[in-house]
């Protein structure tokens, strides 16, 4: 393709859930819209079909191996396909095929422009420098601000190659009135819901540093502070006691082969006798449905692992959703919560990381919310996501990326073709403000 209409390859290793599978879809749907072309080169998964419907063509690629030998193999099958596709920029979206991408760049001369989409966590040198990659592009995105003042810190990265673009949320796909009657039934049916339930939604892979067995915690601790609580309060035991017993914690998502986890898991929850209120659903394709048919969702934490942006409560929000998340890396700027934020500001609660007994304190308040009041909170929350965190940011600042390394008019086009109106003047090439 020419430069009016370049074809950019992003590098994902698979195709099945996740931010950065997620914004390599999207990002070929912006392209392609813009007149470009998007190759996407990963092992595949059940996104497939998603890919192929946003325009993006797939290469069917060894992306998702970390075996060094492969790597090489992976950086000169990269600068074949480059020189057959006539690629003009490659985007990376994960470490090790990184490095592959990075070798391809810089030996066939084209642009390199990496997202970091994780916190990674470093343990020595070595680690340091196997990450250091995704600091490497001739522009870094940052998936959050908290991530960009880490590559920072990491690896001295000047401000002229890093930019913040944070993970957009499809607005219309998470508005509620978009969400039919029978999407809800279906997750229910799914589910063994009846519907008088208040379903307490964690939608979160299935690994430790979500931080699932605090989630599954608090809620003993509530029902513990409900069977114990002082007779000579009976209206407030009553409600308290009428909200806990309609209570359900619903667990989705991939379990990703970590079957020992779910079984040290449902361990847990038979121990504390909560088989009734605890349910391991696995993936669920319409996370839309689920959030509106939540009463509130929680993006727990161990305390360890931060979370990069936190996809799952800006999805939340965006469907009217309180939410309960960690105050530990990058929810603190998608979730408004006191002591920063007033009553009449607040879209959630941030809670001490690692601690059942916080995310019980937020887990009372939101369940024993009158209903008006959670109906504003919800409200707000959707504002926020609206005026902040859209997928049509994202996309926009992506392009403006791809322009400015290219020289081209992406952005321009993309917007003639979306809104039928050229962008206003002064629009910053690169994104955010790191």
């Amino acid at each position: 393709m020419s430069k009016r209409h370049p074809s950019i390859l992003q590098i994902v290793p698979q195709l099945d859930t996740g931010g950065a599978e997620l914004s390599a879809i999207e990002m070929s749907a912006a392209v392609t819209r813009a007149g470009g072309r998007m190759l996407v080169a990963s092992e595949g998964g059940r996104q497939e079909e998603q890919l192929r419907a946003a325009g993006g063509e797939l290469i069917r690629f060894r992306a998702a191996t970390k075996n060094p030998a492969r790597i090489i193999a992976n950086a000169q099958a990269l600068v074949q396909l480059v020189r057959a596709e006539n690629i003009a920029l490659l985007h990376a979206r994960s470490r090790a095929p990184a490095w592959s991408a990075l070798m391809a760049a810089r030996h066939t001369g084209i642009p390199f422009v990496t997202t970091y989409h994780g916190a990674y966590s470093e343990k020595g040198r070595l680690k340091n420098w196997y990450n250091s990659v995704m600091a490497r592009g001739d522009m870094v995105i940052a998936n959050s601000r908290y991530i960009a003042d880490l590559i920072r810190k990491r690896y001295g990265t000047e401000d002229a190659r890093l930019t913040v673009i944070y993970r957009g949320v499809d607005i219309a796909g998470f508005d509620r009135a978009n969400i039919s009657a029978e999407r809800l039934a279906k997750l229910r049916e799914a589910w063994g819901l009846s519907g008088d339930e208040l379903v307490i939604m964690q939608a979160a892979r299935m690994t430790k540093w979500k931080g699932h067995k605090f989630t599954i915690g608090a809620l003993a601790q509530l029902l513990e502070r409900g069977n114990s609580k002082d007779s000579t309060a009976p209206e407030r035991q009553s409600d308290g006691a009428a909200t806990l017993a309609n209570a359900v914690v619903i667990l989705a998502g991939d379990a990703q082969g970590r079957s020992a986890y779910i079984e040290e898991l449902q361990a847990q929850i038979d121990q504390l006798n909560l088989g009734d209120k605890v349910r391991i659903v696995g993936h669920c394709a319409d996370m839309p449905a689920a959030f509106a048919l939540s009463h509130v969702a929680i993006m727990g934490s161990d305390g360890d692992t931060p979370e990069a942006f936190g996809r799952a409560a800006a999805e939340a929000q965006a469907a009217g959703c309180p939410v309960i998340a960690a105050d530990f890396g990058a929810p603190p700027e998608t979730v408004r919560s006191s002591p920063k934020y007033g009553k009449d500001e607040r879209t959630g609660w941030l809670v001490v990381p690692g601690s059942p007994g916080a995310v019980a304190q937020a887990l009372d308040e939101a369940l024993q919310m009158p209903a008006d009041e959670r109906a504003r909170m919800g409200k707000r929350a959707r504002a926020n996501i609206i005026a902040h965190f859209t997928d049509e940011m994202m996309k926009r600042q992506t392009l403006a990326v791809y322009d400015q390394l290219l020289g081209t008019r992406l952005l321009e086009k993309f917007m003639v073709q979306n809104q039928g109106a050229k962008p206003s003047t002064g629009v910053d090439p690169s994104g955010l403000k790191a």
